[in-house]
């Protein structure tokens, strides 16, 4: 699946925004993907999610044995990939601001697992994810995601499968350029902002 092939779901299902927009890692940018409008609809998910299981397999990981994905974004698109890998989907939970495997799920010495996620920013998900997945004894042996849009730039303390790279621009509050801040009140005008 291509570039324009992925982006064009995204673009067909509303989930390519454009505006002023806050992420969770606090940076602003002027585009947020809303992956959940794309994961609403099952057959787009289905394309996204095959291609992706046929990528990591294409980059030498198809010997895994369970799929792992942070909870919450990554849940729907960790599944969907575990299933046409024909793997066990698990998932970890944030407790008290650390991610555990909860729900009686289990993972042996013996699991080579993948963690997979949707979108990367910077790539603090997956790697919280890796790290309470080997504080338990599990081998992690790649991430994969969708979408990475810091075109390789964000560690994720393993190899990182992706389906496409799509660099957008980010900046610290205090570093917009002129053209990216919002505007301000006196002016009226509508500010859009989306929080991930």
């Amino acid at each position: 699946m291509t570039k324009d092939e992925v982006l064009a779901i995204f673009r067909e299902c509303g989930a390519m925004l454009e505006g002023h927009f806050i992420l969770s890692s606090g940076l602003r940018s002027p585009v947020f993907l809303q992956k959940a409008q794309v994961f609403q609809y099952p057959h787009q998910t289905e394309k996204l999610c095959k291609a992706l299981a046929a990528k990591i397999h294409a980059e030498g990981f198809g010997g895994a044995t369970k799929i792992v994905s942070p909870a919450i974004g990554g849940i729907i698109p960790g599944y969907e990939t575990a299933r046409h890998m024909n793997l066990p989907a698990l998932y970890t939970e944030r407790v008290e601001g650390k991610f555990e495997l909860r729900r009686g799920f289990e993972i042996s010495a013996h699991d080579k697992v993948i963690v997979v996620e949707d979108i990367v920013s910077t790539g603090l998900s997956i790697r919280e994810c890796v790290e309470a997945l080997r504080g338990i004894g599990a081998n992690v042996i790649a991430a994969a995601c969708l979408i990475d849009r810091s075109a390789g730039e964000a560690d994720v303390g393993v190899p990182l499968v992706k389906l496409i790279d799509f660099k957008v621009p980010a900046y610290p509050a205090d570093q917009l350029p002129r053209t990216r801040r919002a505007p301000s009140r006196k002016t009226r005008q509508p500010r859009h902002s989306g929080v991930k």
